[in-house]
Order: structure tokens, then sequence, then C-alpha cells
């Protein structure tokens, strides 16, 4: 089976930040709490190979443990939205047209009318900010993502000729749904997931951006952004990075998730 380019970059993209997110538990150059005022707002060189930024802090050990923030809460606020958005959404199509369906999918309309960010202020005004606020924002947000994905995947499987051999056999109907329903939905699921990761990323910045995410002293590709942009006239540099780690990391994804719909898809593989 021939792997797509997309799939291939996106790969070695996405392979490239976690491996970089996993090894700054192990190591980084320095310490990303280390500051060191006298080189502050240094460009790369050989002792920081990225730069300063105004405190004298390392960008590449920053941007490193960034990694590792920012995959943590996607990931989890994927997992979430996966968690509770599938077996809604194979509870709405096993009981399609009815009061259940109803209840489920006009609850996913609702939360889709507040966007994640509405949502992260919301909870942030309760609880106040930080990195498992924007999880549960983020996972929230994922819910009927992941419920409408797999109720229409599921809805024309209710209909075919397995499913009709399994309710004869006797199964019952929570049964069916994740033996024979939800296997021939998990590609559709993966897809989806990749692209959610993708968006938890881009979500988690904008939230520690504005400052509803990670705090200090935890490194945050978002809040070194919203730190740099009143020195991107005297340093680029500190703006440039953590910017092009989003842009990388969520191009890869995106990548990645198009070659997987290509390579999931028989209807695709047919086409080429």
């Amino acid at each position: 089976m021939r792997l797509s380019r997309s799939l291939i970059i996106g790969a070695v993209l996405s392979a490239a930040v976690l491996a970089m997110a996993l090894l700054s538990f192990a190591w980084t150059p320095y310490s990303h709490t280390a500051m060191n005022i006298p080189d502050k707002l240094q460009t790369p060189s050989a002792a920081h190979w990225l730069g300063t930024d105004h405190f004298g802090r390392d960008i590449l050990s920053m941007v490193m443990v960034g990694a590792r923030t920012s995959i943590a809460v996607a990931l989890v606020a994927v997992g979430i939205g996966i968690a509770l958005g599938v077996p809604l959404g194979l509870a709405a199509a096993a009981r399609r047209g009815t009061w259940l369906d109803e209840v489920i999918m006009r609850g996913n309309d609702l939360i889709f009318a507040f966007p994640s960010l509405v949502i992260a202020i919301l909870i942030t005004a309760i609880f106040g900010p930080g990195a498992v606020n924007a999880i549960i924002a983020i996972g929230i947000f994922n819910i009927p993502v992941f419920a409408r994905v797999t109720r229409g995947g599921a809805l024309s499987l209710w209909e075919r000729e397995f499913v009709m051999a399994a309710r004869v056999a006797g199964k019952s109907t929570p049964r069916i749904s994740f033996e024979h329903i939800l296997p021939n939905v998990t590609n559709l699921l993966i897809v989806q997931g990749t692209i959610q990761f993708s968006l938890g990323i881009l979500a988690e910045a904008a939230l520690s951006y504005v400052g509803l995410g990670a705090q200090p002293p935890t490194p945050s590709w978002g809040r070194m952004l919203a730190d740099a942009q009143t020195m991107v006239a005297l340093a680029p540099h500190i703006a440039l990075v953590p910017g092009l780690a989003i842009v990388l990391t969520v191009l890869g994804l995106n990548l990645m998730g198009d070659g997987l719909r290509d390579l999931l898809d028989p209807r695709i593989r047919v086409q080429r």
C-alpha cells in the first residue's frame, strides 16, 4: 500500500515535535526558568541556539518544554471529547428520531453556540486561569464534534446486513453499537481526532495568549507570543520561534490527518 506524501511529511513533522517534547523531560540546554538579565534579547548563537528572551531565558529550552505543555493539553482535551462524544453519538444513531436523539443533538448545538474561548472565560471566572481549565474548555468543545462524526458515520451502518444479522442473533442495541458499529467508524474518529488535536494546539496557544492557559513559570507557546509582541522590533526572533513551532505542529498534524483520510477511506483508495 503506497503512503501519500502528505501523510509522510505530516508524520515526520509530528514525530519531530513529539520527540522534542519527550526529550525535554530528560534534557534541555538550560533550565526553562533560569533568568539571566545581562544576556537578554540575544540573537541565535552557539551559546543560545535560538537566542534569549527579554528575561535572558533560553528560547530553545522554553520551546521544548512548551511543546509538552501544548501536546498534553490538546491530547487530554481530545481524549475528553472522544470519551464522552463517541458514546453520545452512538446512542443518538441507535435511537434515531427519538427524544434521546433530539436531546443529544440539540445539546450539541448549544455547546457549538459557545466557542472554546468563551467557555474558557466562563470557567476561568469561576475557578481561575490554568492549564486544567483550558483542558476542560477545549474538551467540552470537542464533545459535540465527536458526537456528530460518530452519529453521521453510524446512521448508515444501522441499515447494513451485518447489523440486521446481529439483531436476529438477539444482541442488544448497546452491544451492537460497541461491537459492530464502533469498529466501522473508527477510521472516521482517527482522522477527526488528528484534526481536533491540531485545533487543540491552536486553542491552547490562543488561551495562553490571553492569559487563560498554562500559568508561569510553565512555558507555553501562546504566552511566549504574548510576551514578545511588544519587542518584535527589537528582537523579532522571540516571536518568530514560538510562532513557527505552532505553525509547523499544526501543519504536520493537518497533513497527517489528510494522509490518514486518504489511507483509511476505501473510496479514495479506489479512485487512486
